[in-house]
């Protein structure tokens, strides 16, 4: 009978943008789940939407569901029969529910097992039918971050649904959602062409969107919005900002997109460029134009939703709306010059950070001491620049202007002190100290910064696990997973030697006026907590393995970690590599823990001991020396020469001898070797 398309349209009320595309990611995998579940192969799915459509198309489905041979398994043969061999009531009772006689019952053989069991043919139903019950509960599960009722239906969604396409084969799938049947008819739109359209296929759902002002895929209409953007920049003389995340924004705003371009006066530009391009980005979605220096230009980008026979009376519009934020941008900047970050500061002892962890200034005065600790130990000559700049890298918190636009904490601090005459390395520093502001994102490029930066991070890890504010799967309300992360990224950016378990004693030593749980145990699930982002993030640079390996082995200090890793995942190309993996597995699983004591090498019985033990020496002094060195991948090429005479040992030595001395002698020897290696990585983790 052939292979058809199925293609479904959500027609709605305009859905937030930031909602959108996981719907399309859930409803293709939602769909490709039950067509699995239902024995229906498919070639390709694909999902597309807009403000107002989530649209899903899937091609190649069989017209008709296969039949399938269906085992059901019964009771076990000796329930199902008595001494006589006489079928019990559970071997007729699971006949009469099979609907078959007892005789045409098999007796299989499982891993329980001789158990009774049938074995049907389930005929195909045909393929719309399925469909019927597979599409209302697909929509039905589509999950949203809010969703919500209308009139007084039972069902919920994004927003109230006003048409529902669902055809295959071009033939209307018949179901029915809260008060919404599905049809062939779609709807062009709001504004351009308000009216509706039917539909055939996809392929003619395509070209009618277009005939009525609808680009529904987003690809297509986020690629058109770029270009039409950079048109519009050049045509004023200047270059679009690029933003993605606000292009990716847009993109689910709208249906028909057209680019505008507006002015504001050049003396905005007095104002710190963060805050202008903050305002127009984030209170009104507009991109910025720079000029070839990258400096800003007074003048921005809005997409509209809509062509317009006079594109003065939009920009006049939007220009307008602008100005207003912009004037208040401007008075905030002028008033905050007038209070002094010092008398600031002070000011934060009047907000409280957390009610259990104190006031903000409580938390700066910590991670200021944390951060001067730092660099006593990793850059001593800029102390006191790190300590100023953490004294004041809070103080814009309570300024107009971040207070009306949180996003430029740290750049109106950089600012303010600017104007006030600190030095360029403690003003970056107080913008530095957010960084990274998320994962793989810009990090500091100063010491001083990442000195503030790594503290006031700590601090707040710390304290929120003193206080019992810990993360679970999805809550993650103080980003402690993010700050974490961040900590990492900049230890392993700029290469810094430091004790990562002796940092957050240190750090719970300072919060021991707020500590509400047993310090050893908070910093137990600290490093544990540091351990489980530090393997995800390595992950996915190196084998999964290798990771754990090394970090099982030791995890203190971070750069150390991740050379051991990357030396452990290029030895395992090495021929040596997995013998020695299995033999150093093997040797874990014999000694237990091992015993430290000395190798007595008169109890030695056979040659292979003594070349072993030979070996082991010879190969400790070098290995000893490249460990302190962190060569790490020296350290393993060295140890991989133990593969001969730890072969030898095992094919001729029998570990366990019945003389006690012999015994703990030949475990006290593969103790030691174990404890060389184990320095390195643990070889049990190997797969």
């Amino acid at each position: 009978m052939g292979v058809k398309e199925l293609f479904l349209e959500i027609g709605t009320e305009e859905i937030p943008a930031g909602f959108i595309p996981r719907a399309m990611a859930e409803m293709e995998a939602m769909i490709t789940r039950e067509l699995t579940n239902a024995r229906l192969s498919y070639s390709t799915v694909q999902t597309m939407a807009t403000p107002r459509r989530l649209a899903l198309v899937v091609k190649d489905i069989p017209a008709v569901q296969p039949d399938a041979e269906i085992t059901a398994t019964g009771p076990s043969k000796k329930a199902a029969f008595d001494a006589d061999g006489k079928p019990t009531k559970a071997a007729e009772g699971f006949a009469r529910g099979q609907g078959v006689t007892v005789d045409q019952l098999q007796i299989v053989t499982t891993d329980k097992g001789e158990y009774l069991a049938v074995t049907k043919t389930e005929t195909g139903r045909p393929t719309p039918e399925l469909l019927s019950e597979i599409l209302p509960a697909m929509i039905a599960s589509i999950p949203f971050k809010k969703s919500m009722r209308w009139g007084d239906l039972d069902v919920r969604f994004a927003r109230p649904i006003h048409w529902i396409v669902a055809l295959f084969d071009g033939i209307v799938v018949p179901f029915v959602f809260g008060n919404i049947e599905s049809g062939s008819v779609s709807r062009g739109h709001r504004f351009m062409a308000n009216t509706s359209f039917p539909v055939r296929n996809f392929s003619h759902y395509l070209d009618e969107c277009e005939r009525h002002f609808v680009i529904v895929d987003p690809e297509r209409r986020k690629e058109l919005i770029r270009r039409e953007s950079h048109r519009v920049a050049a045509a004023a003389g200047g270059h679009l900002l690029p933003d993605e995340e606000l292009l990716e924004q847009i993109t689910y705003l709208v249906e028909y997109p057209s680019a505008v371009h507006g002015t504001f006066s050049r003396e905005f530009l007095k104002v710190p460029k963060e805050v202008l391009i903050t305002s127009m980005r984030s209170h009104q979605r507009y991109f910025s134009i720079v000029d070839g220096q990258g400096n800003l230009m007074p003048g921005f980008i809005t997409i509209n939703n809509t062509l317009t026979d006079d594109p003065g009376v939009v920009v006049k519009g939007n220009e307008r709306v602008l100005r207003a934020r912009l004037s208040d941008a401007r008075f905030f900047f002028e008033e905050d010059q007038k209070v002094k970050l010092d008398e600031r500061v002070e000011e934060l002892k009047k907000v409280v950070y957390q009610q259990k962890l104190g006031t903000s200034f409580e938390k700066m005065e910590r991670f200021r001491a944390l951060a001067e600790e730092l660099a006593d130990r990793l850059n001593p000559a800029v102390k006191s620049e790190t300590s100023r700049a953490a004294w004041l890298c809070k103080a814009d918190l309570v300024s107009g202007m971040v207070g009306e636009f949180p996003e430029v904490q740290g750049i109106m601090g950089r600012e303010y002190a600017l104007l006030e005459g600190e030095s360029g390395d403690v003003a970056c520093a107080i913008a530095e100290h957010y960084l990274p502001i998320q994962a793989g994102g810009e990090l500091p490029a100063s010491d001083i910064g990442a000195f503030v930066s790594i503290a006031d991070k700590l601090d707040t890890i710390c304290g929120c696990f003193s206080v019992g504010l810990i993360p679970t799967g999805a809550a993650d309300p103080y980003a402690l997973r993010r700050a974490t992360i961040g900590i990492i990224a900049i230890i392993l950016d700029r290469g810094y030697r430091l004790g990562l378990a002796s940092l957050i004693d240190r750090s719970l030593d300072l919060l021991e006026a707020k500590l509400l749980r047993p310090k050893e145990q908070v910093a137990t699930e600290v490093l544990e907590f540091f351990r489980g982002r530090f393997v995800n993030l390595l992950g996915g640079e190196f084998d999964a393995d290798a990771v754990e390996a090394a970090v099982s082995a030791e995890f203190d200090d971070l750069v150390d970690v991740k050379s051991r890793v990357a030396a452990l995942a290029q030895f395992k190309s090495h021929p040596d590599f997995e013998p020695l993996a299995v033999a150093f597995k093997r040797i874990g699983n014999i000694i237990k823990g091992g015993t430290d004591a000395l190798v007595d090498p008169s109890l030695f019985q056979d040659a292979a001991e003594g070349a072993l033990y030979q070996a082991f020496h010879e190969v400790k002094v070098h290995v000893s020396a490249l460990v302190e060195q962190g060569a790490w991948q020296d350290a393993l090429t060295r140890i991989a020469g133990l593969r001969a005479p730890v072969d030898g040992f095992f094919d001729k030595v029998m570990v366990m001898a019945e003389d006690q001395r012999v015994r703990s002698n030949r475990l006290a020897l593969l103790t030691a070797i174990d404890r060389m290696f184990g320095r390195i990585a643990d070889f049990s983790r190997i797969a």
